[in-house]
């Protein structure tokens, strides 16, 4: 019997290994053979997504020991009818929060930023404030205190530093753990600050080359501006993500999945990268505090791997977004765990992600969207696909 799942295992990683597929109404990109095991459960997690939220088109992506396959459906635009491929640019929403902080724990483990150090420290015009107490740690962590949305009638820099000035914490510092736009937007300008660049070029000339994500963009160039979704959101109008304040740091990222495959192999040591972002990786899998069902590491959220499906919905249900919660330090922090799930979700007005990863098995699945549609719906889909995986390599 072992022999036997080892066989298994092995011809399944080689059809990965140039595997492409698509639903049977699309065109596929490569034609190859792909695993059947893989490919029905893609396909049986994605139909009933794309009919009941009415979804336009969905990529899917998995990495199995650093070998992929792609499973496209669907279109880009309604109004083009150009299909979803590898190469299609979503917004990847609030994904984006987990880059920023690659790139602050790139700066802390060069030296040049320190977690434990408070936020004015970097952000020099909130010297004086109630930033003197908040703690970069506590921003890239969600345990500020600040709320999740730029307030309303905030539309530029200036507002938004006289609003955080005069901004104070509604419980201790690091006791509630709330979801906030606000903390990750400051966490970006303090660890940009720290490397003495812009955000924008620390990410775009230094970060994403240094994971080979050349399709990934705060900017999309006029040249990849065709393979740009049109989303859609809950009522089917087309819509597109307007920028806003701190939304490069927080969610302003687009992306496909032929990039994030390849960051999910880069978070599990598959995918080559020199020392100092190998360090930083491992930083942001670090669990600084515990919070509701999952251990909070610098963004990333981490289970228990097994984890059961219903604490995995409840961990990224809309009360654990919108609502605070109970946080309580980890001391000493926990080390990167090999036996965990770590997931992040992101949404945009018209366009929705969702990507998680077994470390420990060595596999990970990327789901993006171009409509709007419940994180619940997203979690299932890509628990469905992760078991199918982790199952065909016992």
């Amino acid at each position: 019997m072992f022999n036997d799942a080892k066989r298994k295992t092995k011809l399944f990683l080689m059809t990965l290994t140039c595997a492409a597929a698509t639903a049977s109404a699309a065109q596929p990109d490569v034609t190859a053979d792909v695993s059947a095991n893989a490919k029905a459960a893609v396909d049986a997690a994605i139909a009933p997504l794309r009919a009941q939220y009415s979804i336009p088109g969905v990529a899917v992506a998995i990495t199995v020991n650093g070998k992929h396959a792609f499973y496209n459906y669907g279109v880009a635009s309604k109004a083009t009818g150009a299909p979803v491929d590898n190469q299609t640019l979503f917004e990847i929403g609030s994904f984006t929060k987990t880059v920023t902080a690659t790139l602050a724990c790139y700066a802390q483990t060069s030296g040049k930023l320190s977690f434990t150090a408070p936020a004015s420290q970097y952000v020099s015009a909130l010297r004086g404030s109630e930033f003197d107490h908040v703690s970069v740690l506590n921003l890239g962590t969600h345990t500020s205190g600040l709320p999740l949305f730029v307030p309303d009638g905030i539309a530029n820099d200036a507002q938004m530093t006289a609003w955080f000035r005069n901004w104070q914490a509604p419980a201790p510092i690091g006791t509630q753990r709330v979801y906030s736009n606000l903390g990750i937007g400051l966490l970006g300008r303090a660890a940009a600050q720290s490397l003495g660049e812009p955000f924008r070029d620390a990410v775009q000339q230094h970060l994403l080359p240094a994971f080979g994500m050349t399709h990934t963009w705060l900017d999309v160039p006029a040249s990849s501006m065709p393979r740009y979704a049109q989303g859609y959101d809950k009522h089917d109008a087309p819509v597109r993500m307007h920028a806003g304040v701190l939304a490069d740091e927080a969610y302003g990222l687009r992306s496909t999945t032929g990039d994030l495959v390849r960051y999910l192999d880069a978070n599990m040591g598959l995918a080559p990268l020199a020392e100092p972002w190998q360090r930083a990786v491992a930083c942001t899998h670090t669990g600084y505090y515990t919070a509701g069902l999952f251990t909070q590491d610098l963004v990333w959220e981490q289970y228990p791997w097994p984890v059961a499906l219903q604490t995995l919905k409840r961990g990224n249900s809309p009360d654990t977004i919108l609502k605070g919660m109970p946080a309580q330090a980890l001391t000493p922090p926990l080390p990167p765990q090999a036996q965990a799930l770590l997931n992040k979700t992101g949404s945009t007005n018209g366009f929705s992600t969702y990507a998680a990863f077994i470390p420990a098995r060595k596999i990970g699945v990327v789901i993006l969207a171009n409509k709007a549609y419940p994180n619940e719906a997203r979690v299932s889909a890509a628990y469905a696909i992760l078991d199918a995986l982790a199952n065909t390599k016992r």
